[in-house]
């Protein structure tokens, strides 16, 4: 199946491990680290082999396996000077953040970086954060009207002088910022429930979406841009993806039995008992990790569902039939990120490529029929 808008090319970006524990909450084996000169060495490879983002986490205690974690915007400006043309996205929560005090933050990571700042807004699952923090903790979908306005009152800051906007929770009274990015920072959102999808439709350039297989993306993303259309507006999709690629599939599924068996089985219940009531506390029941399953939650963004295990064939592949869904990106997860990347560079990403052009030359070719 097919949608309605079709990407020349899908763009990658990856996980960016500021956090310690890796991409899954196991005890396996991860050749990863979460300090800074690991980080700077894996950015500059990942923009070398074909990446165009990276997305650094948000997290502000120890928790469910991330024992440390860099706060992601500082993180984040701090591999872009380190790189060239990689854009990296740094992860905020509305609620621990005051949109201008983040608007000034981002125009001038924008100018130090050459327009390649980005911004992911969490509208937040996590409530022991905020209320360790003593910060006010909303329910489900007010959490998304917060988030809501919180992206306005960037993009008005951001474009526009003598910004006025009287919301429930921001109140902005004839501010200019000076000086205004030179290029406009991305906005991301992610998320499941209704809210997030009419959040992402209104409001936002890119929709992030947790692991789903082809049935799971084409829902989402049809009800998104929906939303958008309804809007007088365009929104660009992403998928999460935990990658194992390897010579041969047994090996690839071999990685994946391990990191399942070895789990960290407190901390992906304490996840699960956190997130699943998150999840749940939506209206509609559609939140994030909602119906999500205990193997799902290993990867603690569902992201063994998308299926990206096994050959770079068959990855390849893959990736291609979700770029033919919609997909315009793909949010990937490494067990060991320096030399996965590097072997996804090599064998994944060449292959994904030459199946788009062989994809685009047919419909050419037909079209000239």
């Amino acid at each position: 199946m097919s949608t309605e808008r079709v990407a020349d090319e899908i763009k990658f970006a990856y996980w960016v491990p500021n956090v310690s524990g890796g991409l899954v909450t196991s005890d396996i084996e991860q050749r990863t680290s979460w300090d800074f000169e690991y980080n700077k060495k894996l950015a500059q490879t990942a923009e070398r082999v074909g990446f165009e983002y990276a997305l650094s986490q948000v997290r502000y205690t120890a928790s469910y396996g991330a024992e440390f974690q860099h706060e992601s915007t500082s993180f984040s400006l701090a591999l872009l000077l380190a790189t060239e043309r990689l854009k990296v996205i740094a992860a905020v929560h509305p609620g621990l953040w005051q949109p201008g005090v983040l608007a000034k933050f981002g125009a001038t990571a924008d100018h130090l970086s050459g327009g390649r700042f980005a911004v992911n807004v969490v509208s937040g699952w996590f409530k022991g954060e905020f209320t360790a923090l003593g910060e006010p903790w909303l329910e489900h979908d007010e959490r998304y009207r917060r988030s809501a306005e919180f992206l306005q009152v960037l993009r008005k800051l951001w474009t526009e002088d003598n910004v006025e906007f009287a919301g429930d929770f921001y109140r902005i009274r004839d501010f200019t910022l000076k000086p205004k990015p030179g290029v406009f920072p991305e906005l991301f959102q992610g998320g499941n429930s209704t809210a997030a999808r009419d959040n992402a439709g209104k409001h936002s350039d890119w929709y992030f979406s947790n692991g789903k297989d082809f049935d799971g993306v084409t829902e989402q993303l049809l009800d998104v841009r929906r939303v958008a259309q309804g809007a007088g507006r365009e929104v660009k999709f992403g998928l999460n993806g935990f990658i194992i690629a390897r010579d041969t599939e047994q090996e690839a599924r071999d990685v994946l039995r391990e990191i399942v068996a070895k789990a960290n089985k407190p901390a992906v219940e304490g996840f699960r008992d956190a997130v699943t009531q998150a999840g749940r506390s939506a209206p509609d029941g559609k939140g994030m990790w909602a119906d999500s399953s205990y193997e799902d939650l290993v990867q603690y963004n569902d992201g063994f569902r998308s299926e990206l295990i096994g050959t770079p064939e068959q990855i390849a592949e893959r990736i291609v039939a979700y770029r033919r869904r919609g997909v315009d990106l793909i949010l990937g997860g490494f067990l060991h990120f320096q030399e996965e990347i590097e072997y996804f560079g090599a064998r994944v990403l060449p292959l994904v490529r030459e199946l788009e052009a062989a994809e685009r030359g047919a419909e050419l070719e037909l079209a000239a029929v």
